[in-house]
């Protein structure tokens, strides 16, 4: 079997091509760009293909009929002339200072005012917003043909600059400044994509562009970006092989493994489930499986807002909601459902056509675990013994069925909660509950109903069953009494696992797990 590459990292269509790299064909949409006149908009979360897919629109329109051959768009029907195209690029750069963003638009407005015909020179001391309508204007006057213009990741000075005021205004006036341009040039213009990872509310920076279609949601673009299980199966059986091979599985064995950690996006009421492009190059290229498209960046604001909204994290990860509520949200004020959606970390899972609501839910096992890691420093910060320690002999006390070393280890857990974290609000409690049995990777689940009441936590192993009954400033002689008398193992008698009942007692006033009570039944 010979060495197969695999685009990691690689965002030019045209590098990709003539490296011979592996590519999934999404020239078939391209066919929805080519009709002149319409702006469109594009929300995917990081690492999605985004860019990748504004470098083919670029070579498409510019005419590079070469690059496209065996390639679905070949079959078009398509004049493959030269158009003028402005692809502004602003995944480039951090944005961490004024002077980051002005020399990024420099460098790219001195290209086109050079290829254009514009003096430079002149052009300098005049704002962004003016230097590109002259753009815009002489390349259509140049080329006599209407302009295509590209802009990925429209919204990232501002994402990069929440906590500065000051450069985020500044960046958001001089943005809505050159995006205004679409509007009021529109005589010149032929196509505008705009990629991002939100459409952001209340921003005024498409201001008055009432034209401009909102495509995330729309099922035909629903696997414009990432890959399908058909395209799977189409473009990486060399390297489900080679994995195969690897970890001595079977083909089948390793599709549902890739499912499990990569697969379960969804961008539309009826769409497909979506591959993470990202973590599926790098699992094939690393013959491994592991967390690729955590390391990519580390979502702070997701944890802080998190962290600062008071929210209760199971109910948030299997929630209901309206388009509406997923389209949009204030930058400067997050809305968490609509954070989580827009940032990658909850998706679409089901749509109940009759109430319009969308169910969402994290999307597979890779997603989880990199969200938890980032949430357990801001719930807890253990001093004495490091957090990856304690999980992993919290999960050997579990699995060799040791509930009283278990509960010794949470109390170590629950000692490192943060003073500053508000422990009086329940919602806290049992967040880190939840955060820390989502860490342990077994088959956890919180408020599991009854027939007679609501199990606060059930944990099962291969083994074992384990009942948790919490009790906030109450005993835990009260919590073990709760699970007898109310019978919470009757449903988990049959399976042949022994079964732990165990209460627990938190003090809000010590900020930690005070006593805890334990009884079994054998299996």
């Amino acid at each position: 079997m010979g060495i197969i590459e695999y685009p990691i990292g690689q965002q030019d269509f045209k590098a990709l091509r003539e490296g011979n790299y592996i590519y999934v064909d999404k020239t078939r949409y391209l066919e929805y760009f080519v009709k002149p006149g319409k702006y469109f908009f594009l929300a995917r979360p990081r690492r999605f293909g985004k860019s990748l897919f504004l470098s083919t629109l670029q070579y498409f329109f510019e005419g590079r009929r070469e690059l496209f051959r065996g390639l679905y768009a070949e079959t078009m029907d398509w004049d493959w002339d030269e158009y003028p195209v402005l692809h502004l690029d602003l995944n480039t750069d951090r944005f961490a200072g004024r002077e980051s963003f002005s020399y990024v638009l420099n460098t790219l407005f001195e290209q086109w005012e050079h290829k254009y015909g514009l003096d430079t020179e002149t052009l300098r001391s005049i704002p962004f917003s003016q230097r590109f309508k002259l753009i815009i204007e002489a390349a259509h006057r140049k080329t006599g043909r209407q302009v295509v213009i590209l802009v990925d990741e429209y919204d990232k000075p501002l994402v990069n600059n929440l906590n500065n005021d000051d450069a985020f205004e500044n960046f958001r006036v001089e943005l809505a400044g050159v995006y205004s341009n679409f509007k009021s040039g529109a005589e010149h213009i032929r196509l505008v994509l705009i990629t991002g990872v939100s459409r952001f509310s209340k921003l005024s920076i498409f201001s008055d562009l009432n034209n401009l279609n909102d495509i995330s949601f729309d099922e035909p673009f629903s696997d414009i970006c990432g890959i399908t299980e058909r395209e799977l199966r189409e473009n990486f059986q060399d390297g489900i092989a080679r994995l195969a091979d690897k970890l001595n599985r079977s083909h089948e064995d390793v599709c549902a493994l890739l499912k499990k950690n990569y697969d379960g996006y969804r961008f539309s009421a009826e769409g497909n489930d979506i591959y993470n492009p990202w973590s599926l190059l790098n699992c094939m290229d690393k013959c491994r499986i592991a967390n690729y498209w955590n390391h990519t960046g580390i979502p702070t604001l997701v944890a802080e807002v998190l962290k600062m909204s008071n929210v209760n994290l199971e109910g948030l990860f299997n929630s209901q909601c309206t388009l509406d509520m997923l389209m949009g949200f204030d930058l400067r004020s997050a809305d968490p459902l609509a954070l989580l959606y827009q940032t990658g970390y909850l998706t679409i899972k089901n749509y109940d056509a009759y109430l319009d609501l969308y169910t969402l839910g994290v999307p597979n096992r890779e997603v989880r675990t990199g969200l938890f890691d980032v949430l357990v420093p801001y719930y807890v910060k253990t001093k004495e013994v490091p957090v990856e320690t304690v999980v992993r002999t919290l999960t050997a006390s579990l699995i060799s069925g040791n509930p009283d070393e278990f509960m010794k280890n949470l109390r170590i857990y629950f000692a490192g909660i943060p003073y500053e974290m508000n422990m009086e609000n329940e919602n806290n409690f049992q967040n880190c509950f939840f955060i820390l049995m989502s860490l342990l990777g077994f088959n956890a689940r919180p408020e599991v109903h009854t027939s007679d009441g609501r199990i606060d936590l059930l944990i099962t192993t291969e083994r074992f069953v384990y009942i948790i009954e919490l009790k906030y400033d109450s005993t835990a002689s009260e919590a073990l009494e709760q699970i007898c008398r109310k019978n919470y193992e009757l449903a988990y008698t049959g399976a042949g696992k022994k079964i732990f009942r165990i209460g627990v007692e938190f003090s809000s006033r010590t900020r930690t797990i005070v006593d805890w009570k334990i009884s079994s039944r054998p299996s």
